[in-house]
């Protein structure tokens, strides 16, 4: 497992989790890349996989179109600035596009930092609730053979700084940005 700042739209892994938004419209942050990197097939798959959008919490998945990755798994991360403050809701997002990522048959996922851009969440916590998300998972087998989450919400170091990492990890600073390595 990784953790990493940088531009999920680059990275290469089987799943690209999207940070989307209710209406599945597309939208700003991680959700505008991902549809402006991957192009009309993203939107036109939502439309008509999703005509009523999803709920907070939910996720699904459709083609990549463009990405470097086989499909993109969209989560509807609470927003915490609108009371959508339980813990609970961000872990069920993240581990139901985990799950989603394992039913696809698909091992590698990159997972953005749901919920931590515009919706308010504390990146900290984000960050706790990823990285224990997907060590579980890989600690009972579940299927994932490689992760990365990546931190920050503004492509760079900002708002990933001061993240507790858990001591089964390795901090390395290069770059302007944190990353963590579990074995």
């Amino acid at each position: 497992l990784r953790v990493v700042c940088g531009d999920i739209t680059q990275i290469r892994a089987e799943v690209v989790v999207n940070a989307a938004n209710r209406a599945m419209r597309g939208g700003g942050g991680v959700d505008g890349a991902i549809h402006r990197v991957g192009g009309p097939a993203i939107l036109e798959d939502c439309i008509r996989r999703f005509p009523d959008g999803l709920p907070t919490g939910g996720v699904g998945w459709t083609a990549a179109g463009e990405l470097p990755a086989r499909y993109v798994v969209h989560a509807v991360g609470p927003n915490h600035g609108a009371g959508e403050d339980d813990p609970a809701l961000l872990r069920a997002c993240f581990d139901s596009s985990l799950e989603l990522a394992i039913q696809l048959g698909c091992a590698g996922i990159a997972l953005p930092a749901v919920s931590a851009g515009v919706y308010g969440w504390p990146i900290a916590q984000v960050a706790e609730i990823a990285v224990a998300g997907a060590r579980g998972r890989r600690r009972r087998g579940a299927g994932l053979g490689q992760g990365c989450a990546r931190l920050g919400t503004d492509g760079g170091a900002g708002g990933a700084e001061g993240i507790d990492l858990p001591p089964d990890g390795m901090v390395d600073p290069g770059g302007g940005c944190r990353t963590a390595y579990s074995r």
